[in-house]
């Protein structure tokens, strides 16, 4: 590569330097190849594709482009034919590669198996970061978790082995931050089952977290379908200096565009404040940017990423990226279709929640505000770390402010723990000594993985249902999301902000005024934190934590226990039955928002994520039931007692085939035939009665389900298993927005128009109320012709299946 280079420059100064890269580009072709990543040396960067797409979109809509739009009609897999209308049309594309997590990846997998294919079309990587829990400490946690999760481990790196997958083995780190740390690089196009997946845009690429579904599609080489976002500038002028993040960027953003301002739409940073901000402080803020809904986030190439690829051991990726990086900015006089003005030179640090992460909060202010709402204010833990917020720089600055308290001799009131990304950070900071002071203070340095932020955590100090305070560099506060408790409040902000609120151990402290007290009894501020945006000296990569798959894993075999409590093989669900779903039953109507947190919770759920029918067993245990305030309580419309939310649903499902099953048992094992049937029926007519009773009531009581729910249901990520799991369940809708109409959980609604479904026509739901009236109303819906194919044929796997016949 350094040859190309060199000859690159000479071509250069023998053409001018107004030469047109391409023409550089074009004279080099063969010696151009730079492959994706170190572990994929045969799969390489295609800009001349990027560069021949975008210039066929450009000359169609004869206008500049954005930045995200080159990246994303870049990736288009018909950029001639594509209709083209930002927040209309659904554009199919061709990412370039995927990831997942190993909590996601095994839903992913299991269906890939199903498809039937031999191999993954694209690069692809398994992550295991989600299944450790935070109890004592990195080693040990570690360890504990291999032990559990063997089997589930094992599952993943046999199916990754089998069919071409990377795996990124326990302890390797966080999926965000090795994809930041190997794969990302700009101008890439890439998936992943995990919604924060967005990280990567702070190295200039399109990362978009989607479902297992979407991942197998791209996995089996079909265009994968996104509807044409829109595009929301953020323009950054200024610089970041003393107290203020980058976290506070993404934190002020989040509260001016709230958790849904930025659904169906991609966030562009853009102007002279960027330069201010490091490789990783940007991937930070594309990271939380899904806590405002958007399609994902990105930064416009600069001397800083170009820096990063050069330290990560990318340096041939650096140099490619150079020549190419008019195609890694937005054009000139481009259009958003909304515009954030924010001077980093005029903004504070911030602190948001709780609850919620576009609660919005100077961190000024925050103790008042606290105190004028019954917060409580003493800090229990402080938590730095995640996949938002675990970089060198990160550690570095949050180091310091450390070592400015131990050197007045003050440790942390509260508990403090501290999350590396990746095991490269984790080596790196204990050999440059920052983990060494994060102990002292305190700190217990956790294992390379998400541990509390998603809610695997075994927390002790306080009890179920205690009003309490922690502060987190996390991204996402909902209400019981890292302990279980509802109890806890959590607010999200900076690690630094996180750092000195642990030592002062109270909401009420602000860093940038007020002082600390020394145990002599000297009063003394922490001065604004420092740290190195990257290592000195090269990162050290610590332990090798990677799994290539072989180079043909046809013989290889994945084995999934029948009998297993963790991994389930797929049963395909049925097709539609060509007719209107009649006379559904409202299982809940939720009261207020109802994530994905509410719909399917993290936790200690995330073991079962590989066995649809066992993770069922959580469906919206944390939704509120309208009807009586209360959390996973709801009528049993066939007994009138109350129950849990999935209890009722698998009842309703249960007894509908336990009545045709004690059917079918009683006429062909214990009479034989059918038509000794009827004669028995005159014999034992108890018995038989009781059948037929049953059959007819299931029959009287339609007992297929749909939920109603109010505005942004579904918010937070995990979207696949709150999907599949009221689909197993028996659930045939989720009716969202019309909330008041729908009075109560004894209504009956029929949806109908679905013969006729078609792209952009609603359908109707006819709401039959108990006390004899009913009434008609209109329901939208997002679906396009390749949708409702899936529909059709029951799941957009059934609908792979029939298009491989």
């Amino acid at each position: 590569m350094a040859t190309y280079c060199l000859t690159v420059a000479r071509l250069q100064l023998a053409l001018g330097q107004g030469a047109r890269r391409f023409h550089v580009a074009a004279a080099l072709d063969a010696k151009a190849k730079v492959a994706m990543s170190h572990f994929e040396p045969n799969s390489y960067i295609n800009y001349d594709k990027l560069r021949s797409n975008i210039d066929i979109v450009r000359k169609r809509l004869n206008r500049p482009l954005t930045l995200s739009e080159k990246i994303v009609y870049g990736h288009l897999d018909d950029p001639a034919g594509q209709e083209i209308v930002r927040g209309r049309t659904y554009l199919r594309l061709r990412p370039d590669r995927v990831a997942m997590q190993d909590a996601t990846a095994q839903m992913a997998m299991l269906q890939f198996i199903s498809s039937g294919l031999p191999k993954v079309a694209v690069p692809s990587t398994i992550h295991c970061d989600h299944l450790i829990e935070a109890q004592i400490g990195g080693a040990q946690d570690l360890q504990r978790a291999k032990e559990v999760n063997h089997e589930v481990y094992n599952f993943l790196a046999s199916a990754g082995a089998k069919y071409g997958v990377g795996f990124w083995k326990p302890g390797s780190g966080i999926i965000h931050q090795i994809i930041l740390e190997n794969y990302a690089y700009p101008g890439v196009m890439l998936i992943g089952t995990d919604s924060h997946t967005p990280n990567g845009g702070g190295l200039g690429c399109i990362c978009i977290g989607v479902g297992g579904a979407d991942a197998v599609d791209v996995m089996a080489g079909i265009p994968w379908e996104l509807k044409c976002p829109n595009v929301i500038g953020v323009k950054l002028t200024g610089t970041l200096a003393g107290w203020t993040s980058p976290k506070d960027v993404i934190l002020k953003v989040a509260g001016i565009l709230t958790v849904k301002g930025g659904t169906g739409a991609i966030v562009e940073y853009h102007g002279p404040g960027v330069d201010s901000i490091s490789c990783t402080g940007m991937a930070t803020i594309c990271n939380m940017g899904a806590e405002i809904g958007a399609t994902t986030s990105v930064f416009p190439f600069n001397h800083r990423m170009k820096t990063y690829l050069e330290k990560t051991g990318r340096g041939e990726i650096a140099a490619l990226v150079n020549e190419n990086q008019d195609l890694l900015v937005p054009d000139s006089g481009c259009h958003y279709d909304q515009i954030i003005e924010i001077n980093l030179s005029e903004l504070k640090p911030h602190i948001n929640g709780p609850f919620t992460p576009d609660l919005a909060h100077p961190v000024s202010d925050i103790g008042s505000v606290a105190e004028k709402n019954g917060w409580p204010l003493d800090v229990k833990v402080g938590l730095i770390g995640s996949c938002t917020n675990s970089s060198y720089e990160d550690m570095g600055r949050a180091a310091s402010l450390a070592k400015q308290a131990l050197d007045k001799g003050l440790k942390c009131k509260a508990q403090f723990t501290v999350t590396p990304g990746s095991e490269q950070i984790r080596a790196t900071i204990e050999r440059d000594g920052y983990a060494k002071v994060l102990r002292d203070v305190g700190g217990v340095v956790l294992a390379n993985a998400c541990g509390p932020c998603i809610g695997q955590w075994d927390r002790h100090d306080v009890k179920k249902g205690e009003k309490n305070t922690i502060v987190t560099s996390f991204n996402r506060n909902f209400t019981a999301r890292n302990d279980a408790n509802p109890a806890t409040h959590a607010f999200v902000t900076s690690p630094e902000i996180v750092t000195a609120l642990a030592i002062a151990g109270t909401l009420k402290f602000n860093p940038e005024t007020d002082f600390l007290t020394a145990p002599n009894g000297e009063k003394f501020k922490l001065v604004p934190p420092t740290g190195d945006e990257l290592p000195a000296r090269d990162f050290d990569p610590g332990q090798d934590t990677y799994q290539h798959p072989p180079a043909d894993g046809l013989g290889l075999k994945v084995d999934v226990n029948p009998q297993s409590n963790r991994l389930q093989l797929l049963e395909p669900f049925d097709k539609w039955n060509g007719n209107n779903l009649e006379d559904l039953r409202v299982l809940i109507k939720v009261k207020g928002k109802c994530t994905t947190d509410h719909i399917s919770a993290a936790g200690p759920w995330l073991k079962f994520r590989g066995h649809l029918d066992n993770i069922s067993n959580n469906l919206l245990i944390g939704a509120v039931n309208i009807e009586n305030d209360a959390v996973n309580k709801i009528r049993n419309l066939l007994t009138g007692e109350f129950g849990g939310v999935p209890d009722v649903a698998r009842h309703y499902k249960v007894r509908a085939v336990l009545a045709l099953l004690l059917f079918f048992v009683f006429v062909h094992h214990i009479i034989g035939s059918y038509y000794n049937y009827y004669y028995t029926f005159h014999y034992n007519k108890v018995y038989n009665n009781a059948i037929l009773i049953d059959i007819a009531f299931i029959t009287k009581h339609n007992v297929s389900w749909v939920v109603v729910g109010d505005e942004n249901y579904g918010e937070g990520s995990s979207r696949e298993h709150a999907a599949l799991e009221p689909r197993h369940l028996g659930g045939r809708a989720i009716i969202v927005k019309s909330f008041a109409r729908i009075h109560g959980e004894y209504d009956k609604i029929s949806i109908v128009g679905l013969k006729s479904l078609a792209p952009g026509k609603p359908l109707k739901a006819v709401i039959k109320h108990s006390d004899g009236s009913s009434e008609t109303i209109e329901l939208n819906h997002t679906f396009n012709e390749t949708q409702i194919e899936w529909f059709q044929a029951g799941s957009a796997l059934n609908r792979m299946k029939e298009l491989q016949k």
